[in-house]
């Protein structure tokens, strides 16, 4: 037997937050609504008179800091999330936004990277021109005062992460999400 009616985790956190903490460039409450069934837009943005309108796909992954995490990075990161993306449903993606829940075992402490479909497309296939469907790995650090950073570090060796986590945290600019960490901001780009 199927569940009349299911939404994912990722899913549930987005609304949730957005619900909780985000408001309109004119400081209005916005409205957040599930559709009823699935046609690549998880969940829906509107104004408060529902004029205007974010569609936002939602990917959500565990935090894997603790369970294959380096000990050693523990201290400066605050999750690693960990997603496999074809590139194709990228290029066909109806939704205006993708979010990337990262899952942190301090529930007040959630993070998303929020980026249009063309951005993350552009940005894979800069980091690997020749793979069209992959695992894609996000790191978020902790705030050491300078401000969280966020990566994309799959296919780097052990050095190469190292440098990075442990040292200045340097990394090519298409692997860089860090503009897109928790950017709420953005899907009201079109409002004004």
């Amino acid at each position: 037997m199927q569940p009349l009616f299911t939404i994912h985790a990722g899913e549930y956190l987005v609304g949730s937050h957005i619900e909780q903490h985000l408001r309109d460039p004119n400081g209005d409450k916005v409205n957040v609504w599930v559709p009823s069934k699935d046609t690549g837009i998880d969940l829906l943005v509107t104004d408060k008179t529902n004029k205007k309108t974010t569609s936002l796909q939602v990917k959500f992954s565990k935090d894997f800091l603790l369970t294959h995490g380096r000990p050693e990075y523990r201290d400066k990161l605050v999750s690693c999330g960990w997603w496999t993306l074809n590139r194709e449903k990228i290029r066909e993606s109806s939704a205006d936004y993708w979010v990337f829940v990262l899952h942190t075992h301090d529930k007040k402490d959630m993070q998303y990277v929020i980026l249009t479909p063309q951005q993350l497309l552009e940005r894979l296939e800069a980091i690997r021109p020749d793979v069209e469907s992959g695992m894609s790995y996000i790191w978020v650090t902790k705030d050491n005062g300078a401000g969280q950073q966020c990566w994309e570090t799959r296919g780097l060796n052990k050095a190469e992460t190292d440098a990075l986590v442990l040292g200045d945290g340097r990394i090519a600019p298409e692997r860089d999400f860090s503009g897109f960490l928790n950017d709420w901001g953005a899907i009201f780009g079109e409002w004004e």
